[in-house]
């Protein structure tokens, strides 16, 4: 026992002194697959004017790849086929692996598809905002009291022309309270989770705020009331009762949302939900698909505001005639303000700040895709070297009847290139099927941030990224063996 014991203790020792001189070229052929996998993901992950260019360059060399295979190879296309049908376990194996790494990028960057699509439709050209100096989200700034009835206090005279109107000739300016409330989830949801943060708006007037941030409600919706409650059912002798409840307009996402803890549907104007003590009625759903307002609720500030502790205003949002000129703008009135001073920026800055979380959540994708892919080169690398040792006959009688070194390269690197195929079609299809689903998550500039309600969004760019990066996969994956198999000679082979 003992002896074996140190005969397997000297072979390990052995082992890893072969392998250390060995770990630097690892690492560095590892480094190298690492980074060819990185570039063939820039079309998905970062989006940018050059996106749709980079994906034409990338499957124009894929086809003329394949054409100067298919061309010059000369290898009969039925027989690389016939060799993976005869194989199917492994080829399946193989081809599961590509499906698995290219369904999972594609359902997690149709996540991130989603956040951007909501922060990048909540701006509106024009549009200033307006929080407190030093503060990096709504949820931090402190405007001042909310009993302040002139919607503009902030701004001198001269400022104030820049200021858009409406066809009423009202400034087109909303000052609102974001606040954010815990609300219990009954056990009959059964969606696991015990509570939910909604993002509450506090309003005087909810219509101009629509009209700041280019919403409506949708058919059979109104606004709250000036007063912003209303009875709560009616006695038994007709008369309304003393308690009230809470007006609210909510958006999609949120009715959507809340809607499943007790109707399973989407909550509509008349519906009833809680939210602390007391009962809130829907008045309005608004038509907020793909905006950060999709999932909030908007509710009377003079109401909302002693019952969360927040009665000041925390964000100015005004409209201004000159949208080009946003960004000077909000820049002067940062310097000229004084009191409160304020930190302005246009919609579209403030937005994009927020962008911070999707960032966090692409450079996690890229750095589990990564490892993933070359998992799965690793693995079609192993299926085709497999299936050379097992061909090595066919590959001596092949060249001896006159097939060249190049067709042999070329007909095991075209089996590699159409096991990537398979698997990364599978799997583009499998991540297509999370198209339109909803998800929540949350945006933030770093600090604070936001719970929104998102569809995940796979769009063509995606689906055309996803197939790049499986056949970059299985061309990185078969050259090796593809090489390996145009070294052997006849003869030997025969042996």
């Amino acid at each position: 026992m003992f002896r074996n014991a140190l005969s397997i203790l000297k072979n390990l020792l052995l082992f890893l002194a072969l392998l250390v001189p060995a770990v630097p070229i690892i690492l560095i052929a590892f480094i190298l697959l690492l980074g060819v996998v990185f570039i063939t993901l820039i079309p998905a992950v970062w989006r940018n004017q050059y996106t749709t260019g980079i994906l034409i360059v990338g499957f124009t060399g894929f086809f003329l790849l394949f054409g100067l295979l298919l061309t010059f190879g000369k290898v009969p296309i039925g027989y690389n086929l016939r060799n993976l049908v005869v194989r199917w376990k492994t080829t399946l194996l193989t081809s599961l692996s590509f499906t698995l790494v290219v369904a999972l990028m594609t359902v997690m960057l149709a996540f991130v598809n989603g956040l951007y699509q909501i922060t990048g439709n909540a701006a509106v050209p024009g549009n200033i905002v307006i929080l407190s100096d030093g503060a990096l989200d709504e949820s931090m700034s402190n405007l001042g009291n909310a009993s302040s009835s002139n919607p503009i206090y902030l701004l001198n005279e001269e400022q104030k022309q820049y200021i858009a109107h409406d066809d009423y000739g009202r400034p087109i300016v909303s000052l609102e309270a974001y606040m954010v409330a815990a609300q219990p989830i009954p056990e009959s949801a059964g969606s696991g989770r015990r509570r939910r943060f909604l993002m509450i708006r506090g309003l005087s007037d909810p219509a101009m705020t629509a009209q700041v941030h280019r919403l409506r409600l949708k058919n059979g919706g109104a606004w709250f009331s000036e007063a912003g409650v209303e009875p709560l059912g009616k006695n038994t002798d007709g008369t309304e009762t003393k308690d009230q409840a809470i007006q609210a307009v909510l958006g999609a996402g949120m009715a959507r949302e809340m809607g499943n803890d007790v109707y399973k549907r989407p909550l509509e104007p008349g519906d009833y939900f809680e939210v602390g003590p007391r009962k809130w009625v829907v008045t309005g759903v608004l038509d907020s698909a793909g905006s950060t307002f999709d999932s909030e609720v908007w509710v009377k500030m003079q109401i909302a505001g002693p019952m969360f502790g927040k009665e000041n205003w925390t964000t100015c949002i005004l409209r201004t005639t000159v949208p080009e000129n946003g960004r000077d703008m909000a820049d002067a009135l940062t310097k000229e303000v004084k009191n409160p001073k304020i930190l302005a920026q246009t919609e579209a800055d403030y937005y994009s700040k927020l962008d911070a979380t999707n960032k966090q959540f692409l450079y996690a994708i890229v750095v589990v895709t990564g490892i993933l892919a070359v998992g799965s080169i690793f693995g079609v690398m192993n299926t085709m070297f497999a299936a050379i040792s097992q061909r090595t006959k066919d590959i001596a009688m092949m060249r001896i009847v006159g097939f060249t070194r190049f067709q042999m390269l070329a007909s095991f690197f075209l089996e590699s290139l159409f096991i990537a195929a398979i698997g990364g079609l599978i799997g583009c299809a499998l991540g297509y099927v999370a198209n339109g689903w909803t998800a929540s998550s949350m945006v933030s500039s770093g600090m604070g941030g936001r719970s929104v309600v998102l569809k995940l969004i796979v769009d063509a760019p995606l689906v055309c990224s996803g197939m790049l990066f499986t056949l970059t996969m299985g061309a990185l994956g078969g050259l090796l063996p593809a090489l390996s198999a145009m070294r052997l000679r006849p003869l030997e082979s025969l042996r």
